[in-house]
């Protein structure tokens, strides 16, 4: 069974830096209404929670480079 890491600091109210083994984030919001997450591996994802078992998740991965000149 491999093992993980996975730590989340409240900065300020409203405001978590999270880490983990390859990257870490920054999430905003979330108390009553949606919560923007930026990692450093450039996925941005905004996330909410609906009434009853329900969620609502959109994820962006960052632009790439393409390798060459």
């Amino acid at each position: 069974m491999p093992l993980t890491f996975r730590k989340s600091f409240r900065i300020l109210p409203g405001v978590r830096l999270n880490i983990n083994k390859r990257s870490w984030s920054i999430t905003t919001g979330g108390r009553n209404g949606p919560r923007h997450t930026r990692s450093s591996t450039g996925r941005r994802t905004t996330s909410m929670d609906l009434p009853g078992p329900f969620g609502w998740r959109r994820t962006t991965t960052g632009k790439r480079r393409r390798g060459g000149r």
